[in-house]
């Protein structure tokens, strides 16, 4: 455990002296908000090596509470052909990124939004995949939040309930056996609501 520490400040330490501007310093400071950031993409495939990032939503919680009046979004303008595909799973067209930002000013924007925050997500791992290609190019880094994944929550609470360990770690299952509505328009908002009710869900209790 004692080395794990170690290996995991290193890098951190690491990280902070990639920072090509200090104005993002403050990702790096500690947090002291009490708040959680959790966020989705809608981005033009599943490859983090070349797809594009088309849409960032992004909510906060407070003392188990959402704060509704303090969502984020952004949409991002791309340099490559919106697949019919695509178009199909997260409904963005072409005419939806007339007025997008630029990813330069979308990415600074989402950064400042999270600040220190810890980042909670469902399949964070892309997501944030996504964000680090982007801010390696900018600032030289990568996001140093901690990062929380609902779906190993949720495994490790079913787990025990399921000993053959074959769990369903589908985003519908997980938000079906959570009791939680359905919001139906597949966005990067609406996905991040989602998990946040998801996320107080599973953790009711642990976080007081």
């Amino acid at each position: 455990m004692k080395m794990f520490g170690f290996i995991s400040k290193f890098k951190a330490n690491a990280n902070r002296k990639r920072l090509k501007d200090e104005k993002f310093a403050f990702l790096f400071d500690a947090d002291t908000s009490g708040e959680v950031v959790v966020f989705d993409t809608e981005t033009t495939g599943l490859d983090v090596s070349k797809d594009e990032i088309l849409s960032i939503g992004a909510v906060k919680i407070k003392e188990n509470k959402i704060l509704t009046s303090q969502t984020f979004e952004v949409f991002l303008q791309n340099s490559k052909e919106i697949s019919s595909t695509s178009i199909k799973i997260h409904g963005i067209r072409p005419v939806d990124l007339k007025n997008a930002k630029t990813t330069k000013e979308g990415i600074e924007e989402f950064l400042h939004f999270i600040g220190a925050r810890p980042l909670v997500g469902y399949y964070l791992e892309f997501d944030v995949g996504m964000i680090n290609r982007y801010t390696k190019e900018m600032l030289g880094i990568t996001l140093p939040n901690q990062m929380i994944e609902v779906s190993e929550i949720y495994f490790d609470k079913t787990i025990s309930l399921i000993p053959q360990g074959n769990i369903d770690l589908r985003f519908d299952t997980i938000l079906k056996n959570c009791a939680v509505p359905n919001m139906g328009v597949h966005n990067a908002v609406n996905d991040a609501i989602m998990t946040a009710m998801i996320y107080l869900k599973l953790t009711k209790g642990i976080n007081k």
